[in-house]
């Protein structure tokens, strides 16, 4: 091994230690005859959807470690489209059909889901740090950690999964018990955001959280001025109230809530708003306020200075795309810095992880104004098939070098009778399609050696009868089961295949 490494302890089935150095790393190797290691096909979930469709596959193996299991990729094209009304196109798909292990054996994996063969200082929480060129999270008993989570793990509302709940389950606690297992054996150790946290801390095995804080929105409605937009919260011709005197005392009072959770070694961290707006002409809409208001008076005196002219030689002729641009960085430099203080101050201990930006995502100012505060940058990414390396590299360049958390993304499946009108996500045919994808999109994360989670979104699919959600879940397949409970096995059994060969596929991407 390189200098400086460092002997991690192993147990006794393993015959070989593994090491973690400035130059390699790879997994300790298990005893030969483990049937987890058997290179010959097995059995990885349901067959193509259409056998005649082209396909290619690559057998492919670590040539650092020519013990390590066999990863199976393919090649197919799947068919998919924006919304109901649009026309179907298809995109080149590649899947993971030869699964590296059935699952993870209990000692490979810690009570939080990280791999115990690799090793950094434990703290006690989670924290990220970049391993030989890769980006990890580390979790509290110090093992490099993926967080494969599902956002909005909790029963809702509705009138219909309420009796759902009440027929399948009887009480919340078995849905509990029941759903976090429902997770964990299809490989994912977590929730995202809008989960039912309560009810995961007192899990007897509790998995791997994230919590959502409403610090602006929670503000604009003790203010005044906030609506109800697809997804998340309006504001005046979308101009936060960043600006606001009260709204760094709001913050702090806010934020003393999270001492409650200060010493939960499961809480991964904390998101501090949901996708907040971040248009090209922010600057124009700001100085589109009333001019009494602090947000108006706070941009024009941003943009005079820039210009170096006073209040009464200013015309909004001036403006030009490069301060539109840093005016973007600017307002997400204001709120950044504001939420993340009063966020440490009354927790010190977990990850900050932003306000899941879906917006602005090629304005690199924004990102510099994440990166000064975040632990990770948290991302909403929707729009491509394929996740975009060099957008996950600029993401985490333009942050200063800061890991990336990609915190929604979904397909709906057009087999299960919903209309899947509302929502970002792609309408595929299946879900087999979807579990398709799924592996897909995070096999390009995982390659990117920049993403250390990814939440899908997300637990239960829209009841199309409940209309008082927001307009972006009204009437679409988003769930891992349905408003009965009910799991979809074909995308589960792809989730799970991708999910327990996680750690495998990013040995092979480091090394191969």
């Amino acid at each position: 091994m390189g200098r400086n490494s460092s002997s991690i302890g192993c147990n006794a089935e393993m015959r070989q230690c593994m090491e973690i150095s400035e130059d390699n790393y790879s997994w300790a190797e298990l005893p030969e005859s483990s049937s987890q290691l058997r290179s010959e096909p097995r059995c990885c979930g349901s067959p193509p959807s259409n056998p005649t469709e082209a396909q290619e596959a690559h057998n492919v193996t670590n040539p650092t470690n020519p013990n390590a299991p066999v990863i199976q990729f393919q090649t197919s094209k799947i068919s998919s489209q924006v919304k109901p009304d649009q026309p179907w196109k298809d995109y080149d798909t590649r899947t993971l059909e030869h699964p590296s292990r059935a699952s993870y054996d209990a000692d490979l994996l810690d009570r939080f889901g990280g791999i115990t063969a690799l090793r950094r200082t434990a703290k006690g929480f989670f924290y990220a740090e970049q391993v030989n060129g890769r980006w990890w999270l580390v979790d509290p008993e110090g093992h490099l950690f993926i967080h494969k989570a599902v956002v909005s793990v909790t029963p809702e509302s509705s009138p219909n999964k309420k009796r759902a709940l009440q027929t399948k389950y009887g009480t919340k606690e078995k849905w509990s018990e029941d759903t976090l297992q429902l997770l964990r054996s299809n490989g994912f150790n977590g929730t995202g955001a809008w989960s039912d946290t309560e009810a995961i801390r007192k899990s007897s095995q509790p998995v791997v959280y994230t919590q959502m804080w409403n610090f602006m929105s929670s503000y604009g409605k003790e203010r005044g001025g906030t609506f109800q937009q697809p997804g998340h919260t309006g504001y005046p011709n979308d101009a936060i109230f960043v600006f606001d005197p009260q709204f760094t005392e709001f913050a702090d009072r806010y934020a003393k809530q999270l001492a409650a959770m200060k010493d939960d070694p499961y809480l991964l961290g904390h998101f501090s708003d949901n996708e907040l707006p971040f248009p090209a002409n922010l600057l124009n809409k700001y100085l589109s306020l009333d001019p009494k208001d602090t947000g108006y008076k706070a941009a024009l005196d941003w943009i005079t200075k820039r210009k170096n002219v006073t209040a009464e030689q200013w015309n909004i002729s001036m403006i030009d795309d490069a301060d539109r641009q840093q005016f973007i960085g600017y307002v997400a430099d204001t709120y950044y810095g504001i939420v993340s203080r009063a966020i440490k101050k009354y927790d010190s201990n977990h990850m900050y992880l932003g306000s899941r930006i879906h917006t602005a995502k090629d304005n690199s100012y924004l990102f510099q104004a994440a990166g000064k505060y975040m632990d990770a940058v948290s991302v909403n990414y929707y729009g491509v098939w394929t996740p975009m390396a060099a957008s996950l590299k600029n993401w985490s360049q333009w942050s200063g070098d800061k890991p990336v958390m990609i915190t929604e993304w979904y397909t709906k499946g057009m087999d299960t009778g919903l209309p899947n009108r509302s929502g970002a996500g792609w309408n595929v045919k299946t879900q087999e399609d979807r579990g398709k994808f799924y592996q897909n999109f995070t096999l390009a994360l995982l390659e990117s050696k920049i993403v250390v989670g990814w939440h899908w979104f997300k637990y239960i699919d829209n009841d199309p009868e409940d209309l008082t959600t927001d307009p972006s879940n009204r009437d679409s397949n988003k769930g891992i089961v349905t408003i009965r409970y009910e799991p979809y096995l074909p995308l589960l059994n792809r989730m799970k295949v991708l999910n327990d060969s996680t750690y495998d596929l990013i040995d092979y991407f480091d090394h191969h």
